[in-house]
């Protein structure tokens, strides 16, 4: 498992909300387990109270994208760093479920957590695989979704650091509002226009008699 790939830990429990809609999903224990996806292990130690302590996790989380998303650099990096030293993980290496045609492991990194908790255990993951991802692509790489109200968070991994959108849907969304502003001031625009036409018509009638 590629180490970039737990750097959806964080996307994943920034977006389980939605303030600018007044959305939370993270309301229970089995949204928690929803969060871990195939990380059973660590899931099955979640509790009410971790309700509350996943909550304060991702409000730190959307303050590292939020302070990528303004070039804040220095801060999301502080931030993130601030989470790194207390939920830290062990770099170990890996070899299960993977084999090559011989039945030899493919070993990998894998990150080792911990935990006293289910959300010690999210945290130290997501913010290892957040800071994974900030160093290799940048921290222009980590972005809020500008389609309104949506704000969600998300990782750019295009090419051309391109991505301004969490999802096709929002993309989709916001290319039509655009065209739709587009075409109100086009019509707003020409009616102007045709008013001070006809104005300067009747003005220039007065004006022969």
């Amino acid at each position: 498992m590629e180490l970039a790939y737990y750097s959806d830990y964080a996307v994943r429990l920034v977006n389980s909300e939605e303030p600018a809609r007044g959305k939370d999903a993270l309301t229970s224990v089995e949204a928690i387990h929803g969060l871990f996806g195939g990380n059973e292990g660590v899931a099955r130690r979640a509790t009410d109270a971790d309700v509350t302590r996943f909550r304060g996790v991702r409000a730190r989380l959307r303050a590292v994208f939020e302070a990528a998303d303004t070039g804040n650099e220095t801060l999301a990096v502080d931030l993130l760093n601030s989470l790194l030293l207390e939920f830290p993980v062990s770099p170990q290496i890996s070899g299960h479920d993977y084999r090559d045609d011989e039945g030899r492991p493919l070993w990998h990194m894998h990150l080792a957590d911990h935990p006293s908790n289910a959300t010690a255990g999210y945290a130290a993951i997501a913010a290892m695989g957040l800071a994974f991802h900030l160093t290799e692509y940048g921290v222009d790489r980590l972005g809020l979704c500008e389609a309104t109200p949506c704000r969600n968070a998300y990782l750019d991994t295009s090419t051309n650091r391109s991505r301004r959108y969490c999802s096709d849907r929002c993309a989709t969304r916001a290319n039509v509002a655009a065209y739709r502003a587009r075409k109100r001031l086009e019509a707003d625009r020409s009616e102007k226009t045709g008013l001070a036409a006809e104005s300067a018509q009747r003005t220039a009638a007065n004006g022969e008699r």
